[in-house]
């Protein structure tokens, strides 16, 4: 079954849900209803990666992040951590975080490598070509699909060879990360480049703004869901391990037809 995995923006300016869950009781609460709606991972960002998005202090980032781990892990809820830096994600397992998602795939922090090899949960390689500031400016590809499934291949290889067990490690194209909407379009037709790579794949396409552009007159984040949604669904039927999204009403239903579909099909 694919994994829902929620997103919890414990931040005030990503670019859909920026200061909605800045205090701990929001985000724990928002947090249990994506749960209860089916969501089975949460992840947690304390430093937005939309466009543009400047970085901000570690101790910031741990200050926003950490007590609501905390908090979400007490409850029994299966914790991602969205962040590059090694000692965020150190605190974070030793909170009781199950997963490490790196949107730099562990290139952002020299330390991150070392600690993924020792700590023993689930690490999240996204392609990265560079921080958010400048990122679109490395949205230069001859071959998209080639050139992220050879990128991530090596990444993936690199973290093995250090003694990251295969078993750990998901990959992550990178939807909307120094990509256009033509590239990001071309990876979504072309998913199984990616998971006959042989490891886990996580889609992470919600709300993002080349969704947008389906739908002309569509301005909000939240319009797109449905566009999300559909994105989900085609993913999971190109065996993607996991989707990251905000909506998880909609998701929950667009598995539940990619399910039946694919039963329908096989019967």
């Amino acid at each position: 079954m694919t994994e829902i995995m929620g997103i919890l923006n414990v931040t005030p300016d990503s670019f859909s849900d920026g200061g909605h869950y800045t205090d701990r009781a929001s985000a724990v609460r928002h947090a249990e209803g994506m749960v209860a709606r089916g969501a089975t991972i949460i992840d947690v960002g304390g430093e937005s990666t939309r466009p543009g998005a400047a970085r901000v202090a570690i101790s910031e980032e741990q200050r926003r992040v950490l007590p609501v781990v905390r908090e979400l892990v007490a409850r029994g809820i299966t914790v991602s951590v969205d962040t590059m830096n090694a000692s965020t994600a150190a605190a974070a397992i030793e909170a009781g975080a199950a997963i490490i998602n790196d949107v730099s795939g562990g290139l952002a922090d020299p330390e991150m490598d070392e600690l993924v090899v020792a700590s023993g949960v689930r690490f999240v390689v996204m392609h990265w070509r560079g921080h958010s500031e400048w990122m679109q400016q490395a949205a230069r590809y001859d071959d998209v699909v080639s050139e992220v499934a050879g990128e991530l291949e090596l990444r993936a290889a690199q973290l093995i060879v250090k003694g990251v067990s295969p078993d750990r490690l998901v990959l992550d194209p990178g939807i909307g990360f120094a990509k256009t909407a033509e590239h990001n379009w071309s990876l979504l037709g072309h998913l199984g480049r990616l998971t006959a790579l042989g490891l886990p794949l996580l889609v992470g396409a919600s709300r993002k703004r080349f969704l947008g552009e389906l739908e002309p007159g569509s301005t909000r984040p939240g319009d797109r869901d449905l566009a999300s949604a559909v994105v989900a669904a085609f993913a999971a039927r190109e065996g993607a391990w996991g989707v990251r999204v905000h909506d998880i009403d909609s998701t929950r239903q667009a598995l539940g037809v990619a399910r039946a579909w694919q039963s329908g099909a096989q019967s």
